[in-house]
């Protein structure tokens, strides 16, 4: 099925906007879809609870090899630390964009609002359906999640695996934006929703059938 076009979401009785997202308001638009809840949200808050018990145990055990003697660990977390809050911001916006050229966008343009803290890939003006969305929103989760789990098992016996553990843990919290956005096209199951970005305008636009 071929998506509509952009001029057929803005002119067709057939569509509903149903939200105007302008790129730098974009922690409070997720914010607040996060607090509207639905089954996905639901889900996701209790696997990111998880995930962060996990992380601060995973700390903690570090601190305590430590005063053991043995800093590899707290070394391992340090450096995690790190990575977390430069590289993986990278790879997770280039799963996004991987994603987006999968779902058929020819050009994938990236950027952040660094004071807010805001990073995204986004490719403009090409119209994403509800499946197509799914895999842009979910790819960086379930990639980095795959190949952690696959590291845990393989270090686990190796100190390098407090580094891959607390990259999973904080990895969570990176996805909550991406399942907040994704939330907008779960909110009624059984409707048709489309989204596109405008970069110049540096919003993003939601439709649904009606």
């Amino acid at each position: 099925m071929v998506n509509p076009t952009i001029k057929e979401l803005q002119n067709s009785d057939n569509f509903e906007l149903v939200a105007e997202l302008e790129h730098p308001q974009i922690k409070e638009f997720v914010i607040n879809q996060l607090i509207k809840g639905g089954r996905m949200v639901k889900f996701f808050m209790i696997y990111q609870i998880l995930m962060v018990v996990f992380g601060i145990l995973i700390i903690i055990r570090s601190i305590q090899l430590a005063f053991r003697g043995n800093f590899e660990p707290l070394i391992y977390i340090i450096a995690a630390s790190i990575f977390c809050f430069t590289a993986l911001i990278v790879i997770h916006e280039l799963l996004h964009g991987i994603a987006l050229k999968l779902a058929g966008a020819a050009n994938v343009n990236y950027g952040a609002y660094l004071k807010r803290f805001i990073f995204y890939a986004e490719a403009d003006q090409h119209v994403l359906n509800k499946k197509q969305f799914t895999l842009v929103a979910l790819a960086p989760f379930a990639v980095v999640k795959i190949v952690s789990i696959l590291a845990i098992i393989i270090l686990f016996t190796n100190s390098a695996v407090f580094f891959v553990a607390l990259v999973m843990g904080i990895h969570s919290l990176f996805c909550a934006g991406d399942i907040g956005l994704l939330s907008v096209f779960y909110d009624e199951k059984d409707s048709e929703y489309y989204t596109y970005d405008e970069r110049a305008e540096r919003k993003s636009y939601y439709y649904k059938r009606i």
